[in-house]
């Protein structure tokens, strides 16, 4: 289940492009008078002067299936989702309709609601983007809906050279983090995948603001991969394999008679600071804390040290390219 959000002016251009298909049926309405498509539009506008300065007070979502869950979303299933997506977003006390298509593999439905609610209030669209995320997550989890394989599972051999190259940056990304604990480590991993990766770095300090991927003498922007691959959420991912790793040596390490022998819900202890991990059911003694300190220290002077090395190598290349007068300025 995913859903698209878009806004717009028309609702006689949004709502015949719903209706006005062959398969389209309407399963769901709120205080709309149902008929033709201008009908319906004219009964949305009257609305609309409740408050006329909004400038888009057209709302129109897509909400689109996996074929797995086809055999089960039945009319009525489908219309429960909506209305229960559309409640869980904030969209509510206005007026929409819901129409199914049934052209594609995919089970899809569009929702086309007012902005403009029954009270003449506007329905904000503030961070609607990321709440949409958060609210089919809850939906698929709720009712066991299907996931989908996501980017792992392209076909790669079919895309343009630069979406390919993408994709097999973002696979290297994801194998390289399931087993790095530190940025070197990272490092070499993509290496061996035949990736690179450069720091962007603030002004002329080795202050680190952002990261690059190089493959096949083409570079993107972590974020231009994948939103999960700034900087900042590559280093406490890599913080979260490192503290991961160290429990896991602590636990295996430490003396049976130090070890916490309770129930298995009072062992589970939250940590709530960088990468949110749960510790294992160790109880730590102070030596074990020491020790975690120590190598919680080094790691902070690794991860120093690696950064002021990329650092100087990258002043190194931009003053050779200057001097050999083949410097090439990353797009």
């Amino acid at each position: 289940m995913i859903g698209k959000i878009r806004k717009g002016r028309s609702f006689s251009g949004c709502i015949r492009y719903v209706t006005q298909k062959d398969d389209a049926k309407i399963i769901a309405s709120e205080g709309v008078l149902l008929g033709t498509a201008e009908e319906m539009a004219r009964s949305f506008r009257w609305q609309c002067l409740l408050n006329p300065d909004v400038a888009k007070p057209v709302g129109h979502i897509a909400l689109s299936f996996k074929p797995e869950d086809a055999p089960r979303l039945t009319d009525a299933f489908m219309a429960r989702l909506a209305e229960e997506y559309l409640e869980l977003m904030g969209i509510r006390n206005t007026q929409f309709i819901v129409v199914r298509h049934h052209g594609t593999d995919n089970p899809h439905c569009h929702i086309v609601f007012n902005r403009v609610n029954f009270d003449g209030k506007v329905i904000s669209d503030s961070n609607d983007f990321k709440r949409n995320e958060r609210v089919t997550k809850m939906l698929k989890d709720k009712y066991s809906l299907t996931y989908s394989e996501g980017k792992q599972s392209v076909k790669t051999e079919k895309l343009h050279a630069s979406e390919r190259v993408k994709y097999e940056i973002y696979r290297a990304v994801k194998e390289a983090l399931r087993s790095a604990n530190t940025w070197k480590e990272f490092q070499n991993k993509l290496l061996k995948m035949g990736v690179e990766m450069e720091f962007k770095y603030k002004g002329n300090t080795n202050e680190v603001q952002g990261i690059r991927f190089i493959k096949d003498n083409q570079s993107f922007k972590g974020s231009e991969i994948d939103r999960s691959f700034s900087w900042s959420r590559l280093d406490a991912a890599l913080d979260h394999n490192h503290v991961t790793s160290l429990e896991n040596d602590v636990s295996q390490k430490q003396p049976y008679h130090e070890q916490s022998h309770g129930s298995v819900i009072d062992n589970l202890v939250e940590v709530t600071g960088t990468g949110g991990v749960f510790m294992p059911s160790v109880v730590p003694t102070e030596r074990t804390r020491k020790r975690r300190n120590a190598c919680g220290e080094k790691e902070a002077q690794e991860r120093k040290e690696f950064v002021n090395h990329m650092y100087n190598e990258k002043t190194l290349k931009d003053e050779t390219g200057k001097l050999s007068g083949r410097h090439l300025r990353m797009p």
